[in-house]
């Protein structure tokens, strides 16, 4: 059982530890092979990348690469083989200083180009351990911490690619991360109950009457709707808090982000116009949807330049 991390929310970063080693920039191959991880595995944030310069790009592109390898680890992780796969992470985190294949090379190589802090990443490993533990989450607190380690840690990780110029906007980019992430739990209610894992916390399971044993059947008593009403309620309110933060980032920071949360949201509507069924196929975005979105986020873009005309120039 998870219990919420004494440490502040969102945590306070530290400076940006200085890593000695200087390490070439990643080849050409270094970062197609981050590209093709994050096309195949995140096919929405892959698509709100497009919007970026393809030197940002791929620097995100590398980011997440490295994040999903640490998942993966996790996820494939053999019955028994719990304590080998503290050791992968272990190995993994270490890459950090000691590159060993074109992920951590490109990863590697974007922390010293970028100063992207390091804490964070530390922060993800920990968290994709939890998974390891089969953890539940009493209270919303708690899988807000582990949503922060796994997914507002990526937040942190790219607001330096994407430009951000304010550290005070840097806890709404963990909500944002945080949004995305339940999003995914939400999503994912069928995919995770087949792996004996039930996200959701407890405190709100017996709020609504629902049992983890009808989810991890997959056949949901009490107020299932209700349950997921509240839940898709509460990732809308992080995803507008971090809308606040946007404005900090450069201009394509900022679209790409917009872009990035109105695709992401759309999966909520997506459960919602399926009637809160997520057990008979995963909720999907089609990519004509997404493009049917995109006047809608070039509106939004626009909008957010007109206000902030009188403000310092951005980049």
């Amino acid at each position: 059982m998870v219990r919420s991390a004494p440490r502040p929310y969102p945590p306070a970063l530290a400076p940006t530890r200085a890593i000695a080693t200087v390490l070439p920039p990643p080849t050409l191959a270094d970062w197609d092979r981050c590209r093709d991880v994050t096309r195949i595995h995140g096919r929405t944030f892959y698509f709100a990348c497009q919007l970026l310069p393809l030197t940002e790009r791929r620097c995100i592109h590398a980011i997440y690469a490295w994040c999903r390898h640490a998942d993966d680890i996790v996820d494939t992780a053999a019955p028994g083989g719990i304590a080998a796969a503290h050791e992968q992470l272990d190995r993994w985190l270490a890459t950090i200083d000691r590159p060993v294949d074109p992920i951590s090379h490109a990863f590697a190589w974007v922390i010293r180009e970028h100063g992207v802090p390091t804490e964070p990443a530390q922060d993800l490993i920990a968290g994709v351990r939890m998974d390891l533990e089969r953890a539940s989450f009493e209270t919303w607190d708690d899988l807000r911490w582990y949503s922060y380690c796994v997914a507002g840690t990526v937040g942190l990780m790219t607001v330096p690619i994407l430009g951000c110029i304010d550290r005070s906007a840097l806890p709404h980019a963990v909500n944002l991360g945080i949004a995305m992430q339940l999003t995914n739990i939400l999503r994912d209610v069928a995919e995770d109950a087949e792996m004996g894992r039930v996200y959701l916390p407890d405190e709100d399971l017996a709020r609504f009457g629902v049992s983890r044993e009808s989810l991890l059947a997959m056949n949901p008593d009490g107020d299932f709707r209700g349950l997921m009403r509240f839940e898709i309620e509460r990732a809308r309110g992080l995803y507008r808090s971090a809308h606040t933060g946007i404005p900090a980032l450069s201009r394509a920071g900022q679209i790409t982000t917009i872009a990035g949360s109105h695709l992401y949201r759309e999966i909520l509507h997506r459960i919602e116009e399926r009637g809160y069924d997520v057990f008979d196929g995963r909720a999907t975005v089609s990519t004509r949807r997404k493009m049917r979105k995109m006047p809608l986020v070039v509106a939004a873009f626009l909008r957010m330049q007109l206000s902030l005309v009188g403000t310092r120039p951005r980049a």
